[in-house]
């Protein structure tokens, strides 16, 4: 969607926005770090995130592909910066149709900094376009209005010796070719800000392109202070005032930092300039969240938001993909793998994700699909297991929140799972280890904090459902139980593709995840079905490869592990009557591993209320 178009609602509605720049990390492990801290700061409710463009095109390649990536996998509105400095007009054109490709349709058009060997900017032979004016012509002839192209302002002049006043026929061409909204160098004094505003407005720049500014939250004194200066931005005195007395406390300069930025926003929202804040998070987000936090303006937990939750999953915003209303429940704690492997499925009309038969789901090569983290953080974060009571073991102190993440499961445990943790524990506990699972919900209301999605007025509805590996000397036992009760669904395989299942292999999807709303059919949102657990098993037993190779090769947790991933079984449950809380857990009484020594609290089936695993629970009701 375009940025100019998403702003205009929320401010025709009266909510003020803002959003948040990255830059491309030098490292593989800080391109991770930053793909996690985007999904957690998507929480705080940006309307976009824009990525720069190294000078000369650095990082151009890594630029392209965080752009796909938080598209696609994270959901988030993105702009694309794109420079023209030192660039060739093909590697232009690349990254254009790299955005395009990934459903962006936003880019902020820059002529750029020069290169850093160059202490200024000069045209070089080759390149295609001398002014940001020429790469908007172009971006306009090339891909007419798909694109809404951001420009730069000013507010104190630019780093060419151009002042303020000088620059602004230069922004008013701009327009003039096609940009459609303004992104400012960043400024700290809101005076300053709001008078440069005001000369942009009475050049003939209309209050149809909005004008962004640029705020670059205060992390430390000596970084306040270099960024400023590196930017020829005037900073008041009563700031310095305030931040030198506690220069050498970090978290005092944050916190007086906090205080200052949060009023130079408050001033810039009353004089009416704008209604966005754009904030340079040099990639953190500590001190971000707390000057969104003082302004009171982010999304609350309990205030329904459909604008940021209308599925129960995080929709892709990818090319060809924003219609997609269902997903198989085994990606749940990997969504990046799931939207890397359906990536080249066709639409289907009714927005469900692809043909269940299609190939697309290929080699896993070719998706990247793989642990996070080096061979020697995974192995400081899972240990070195010799047994499975220490594989077992491991698993409880995830379900219990002490361990952040499991090889099968990206983030920590999620808070949906509150209510089954006594159990999840449980069964850890006894070497049966859970993969992935969810309560039962009967008719919760859309607005629920935890359970909640879709639009107001609404009821939504879970079917228990468990994801869990056993060893092969229980699954006989677990598949008589399993076809004993007449409400449960199941399918178990192995890595060698040895499938058990109670329902026909050419079957429908099961839906697990349902939810009624006035006005609307019913809506399906996340499923269980054959074809696509048959290729989360491929990705699942891969995984645990790539975990025993995090170990030496002759190594005692090698060989455990490969054990483990070669020879037990993964089995999904769904408990069809979702009026019943916890109606899979007994299948699993008596059940437990062979070598594992149970040291939960509630041991052998027996909680802390003193109820047993064999007795039904109420459902979550509204």
């Amino acid at each position: 969607m375009h940025i100019t178009k998403k702003l205009a609602k929320a401010h025709s509605e009266g909510r003020p926005t803002y959003s948040f720049e990255y830059f491309p990390p030098k490292t593989a492990q800080g391109v991770q770090n930053l793909y996690d801290r985007m999904d957690r700061m998507h929480g705080f409710g940006p309307a976009f995130i824009d990525v720069t463009w190294g000078a000369g095109g650095r990082m151009s390649n890594l630029t392209c592909e965080i752009v796909r990536v938080a598209q696609s996998a994270y959901g988030l509105e993105t702009c694309m910066h794109l420079t023209c400095t030192d660039m060739e007009q093909s590697k232009i054109d690349g990254a254009l149709k790299e955005a395009y490709n990934s459903g962006c349709t936003n880019i902020l058009a820059l002529r750029g900094d020069p290169p850093r060997e160059k202490e200024k900017w000069e045209q070089s032979d080759g390149t295609a376009f001398r002014y940001a004016r020429d790469l908007i012509t172009h971006i306009k002839d090339k891909y007419g209005n798909h694109f809404d192209i951001g420009i730069a302002g000013y507010p104190e002049g630019c780093d060419d010796g151009t002042t303020a006043d000088q620059h602004i026929p230069y922004l008013k061409e701009k327009v003039d070719a096609g940009g459609t909204f303004i992104v400012t160098q960043m400024c700290y004094d809101s005076k300053i800000f709001v008078e440069w505003a005001k000369k942009v407005r009475a050049a003939g720049i209309p209050e149809s392109v909005p004008i962004l500014p640029g705020i670059m939250p205060i992390q430390t004194y000596d970084s306040f202070l270099r960024r400023a200066k590196w930017t020829n931005c005037t900073i008041p005195p009563e700031w310095m005032a305030k931040l030198e007395p506690v220069k050498g406390d970090d978290a005092q300069v944050r916190e007086v930092g906090k205080d200052l930025i949060a009023d130079f926003c408050r001033d810039i929202l009353d004089s009416g300039i704008t209604m966005h804040l754009h904030f340079y998070t040099m990639n953190l987000a500590a001190s971000t969240q707390m000057v969104l936090e003082e302004l009171a303006v982010t999304p609350e937990r309990d205030i329904h938001r459909p604008d940021i939750k209308p599925l129960p999953w995080r929709q892709s915003l990818g090319l060809n993909r924003r219609e997609e209303n269902v997903r198989p429940i085994f990606w749940r704690n990997r969504n990046r793998s799931y939207v890397a492997r359906t990536q080249d499925w066709d639409e289907f009309p009714n927005g469900r994700w692809g043909d269940s038969r299609s190939p697309a789901f290929g080699s896993l090569d070719a998706y990247g699909v793989g642990l996070k983290g080096t061979n020697e953080q995974n192995r400081k974060l899972w240990g070195e297991p010799q047994s499975v009571q220490d594989v077992s073991d491991l698993f409880v102190r995830y379900m219990s929140g002490k361990v952040q993440s499991l090889p099968w499961s990206e983030a920590p445990i999620n808070t949906e799972a509150d209510t089954l943790k006594d159990d999840l524990i449980n069964l850890n506990s006894r070497g049966l280890l859970t993969i992935n699972s969810q309560p039962a919900v009967d008719g919760v209301k859309s607005t629920h904090p935890v359970y909640g999605w879709g639009p107001r007025n609404g009821y939504v509805y879970q079917k228990a459902y468990l994801e869990v590996l056993i060893p092969p000397t229980l699954i006989e036992e677990l598949v008589e139980r399993m076809d004993d009760d007449p409400n449960i669904t199941y399918y178990a395989v192995n890595n060698s593709g040895e499938l058990k299942t109670n329902t026909s292999v050419d079957g429908g999807p099961n839906a697990v995840t349902w939810g009624v709303f006035p006005g609307k059919e019913i809506v399906q949102p996340t499923i269980v079905e054959t074809i696509s657990f048959l290729a989360w098993r491929d990705e699942f037993y891969h995984l645990g490869s790539e975990w025993s190779k995090c170990y030496e090769e002759d190594s005692v947790s090698r060989k455990l592990i490969t054990e483990i991933t070669e020879k037990w079984y993964l089995v999904n449950i769904v408990h069809n009557d979702f009026r019943l809380q916890r109606g899979i857990f007994p299948l699993f009484n008596n059940m437990s591993v062979e070598g594992v020594t149970v040291k939960s609290p509630v041991a052998n089936g027996v909680h802390k209320n003193g109820t047993t695993n064999g007795e039904h629970s109420e459902p979550l009701k509204n």
